[in-house]
């Protein structure tokens, strides 16, 4: 009886075992939200892959709709058209991450703010500008930034922009956000592993068919550009804010493309910013506001925060990282 025991066991191993599943990874970069989004699955199979891949997709374009401040049918159009007018009653959706916005404008002091939108009437960073704009007309602008006059109305799920001409948008946080979005939606469907990247807002879950974590090159300046070091990226995010994007030269000084909400200027001393987080939506939004914030002021933040780290490069090419960094 033993015996037969034992070849019924071993039996059910190999079935077992023989029965293992297969997983293969497919990948397809598709362009939305203004760049290119990248987006790797591990699935049973290639056709299976894709499928999961275009409702991602979907996914995205669903929130790019949303969010977009220059789809004149969105939401977000309708709440800048009505500023200093009325409340506009807006989704659930999109009524939360306005207020996580607020949040995290308050955290930050003012240096993230979705109402910064007013700035780009005056600042351009595609090559057509080679003069500063004057100090009056900067704080014409500027009197129509400030997270303070978003008002909420949570009962009636209302926006109020509450001076005229006010605007808002989500460069500094809607990518994350979408990526988030598209991430729970492929989790609820048991996918099980993926990496997104919406121009540079990173978030993955999972592992590679190998069993190996995602990994994120880090490029340290100090070595002309290469990566130096490979930081691995499990059920986590990483959003860039700086690097050679958008940027103004005049009389030979460059000027980044961010902007600090508080003083209307141009944010300086820092070359790029890394943030991991949990979410993508939260590492887009703590990326930018370190990039105004300074390097003391932005790693201070960052080390008073759970299961957030930054990696900053400064304007002479410094690295520096928060406590929790350690690079090979």
């Amino acid at each position: 009886m033993k015996q037969i025991f034992l070849f019924i066991l071993c039996l059910m191993t190999f079935i077992v075992f023989g029965q293992e599943k297969k997983y293969v990874t497919v990948k397809k970069t598709f362009e939305v939200m203004g760049g290119k989004f990248d987006i790797t699955v591990v699935s049973l199979d290639e056709e299976l892959g894709y499928i999961y891949i275009q409702e991602a997709l979907i996914e995205v374009q669903r929130i790019e709709k949303l969010i977009s401040s220059w789809d004149d049918a969105s939401e977000t159009s309708l709440i800048n058209k009505n500023a200093g007018i009325k409340p506009v009653k807006v989704s659930w959706e999109l009524y939360k991450l306005i207020e996580r916005s607020i949040q995290i404008s308050e955290i930050t002091n003012g240096a993230f703010d979705i109402t910064y939108t007013a700035l780009e009437d005056i600042w351009k960073f595609d090559g057509s500008m080679h003069s500063m704009p004057s100090n009056t007309e900067v704080k014409a602008v500027a009197d129509r930034v400030g997270y303070k006059n978003i008002v909420l109305n949570s009962k009636d799920q209302t926006v109020f922009l509450n001076k005229k001409d006010m605007r808002i948008s989500f460069g500094g946080i809607g990518k994350g956000f979408a990526a988030d979005k598209a991430k729970a939606l492929l989790v609820s469907k048991e996918v099980k592993a993926g990496i997104i990247n919406i121009g540079g807002d990173i978030t993955t879950w999972g592992t590679k068919t190998t069993g190996d974590k995602w990994l994120i090159g880090i490029v340290n300046p100090e070595s002309k550009g290469l990566v130096s070091s490979w930081l691995p990226i499990l059920e986590s995010s990483v959003a860039t804010s700086g690097g050679d994007a958008d940027y103004m030269i005049v009389n030979d000084k460059k000027y980044t493309h961010v902007l600090n909400p508080k003083t209307g200027y141009p944010a300086t001393g820092i070359i790029s910013v890394s943030v991991f987080a949990k979410s993508a939506e939260l590492s887009d939004a703590l990326a930018t506001s370190i990039f105004v914030m300074g390097l003391n002021s932005g790693i201070a933040l960052i080390n008073q925060l759970g299961d957030t780290e930054v990696i900053i490069v400064d304007e002479n090419n410094k690295m520096h990282k928060s406590n929790g960094i350690i690079l090979n």
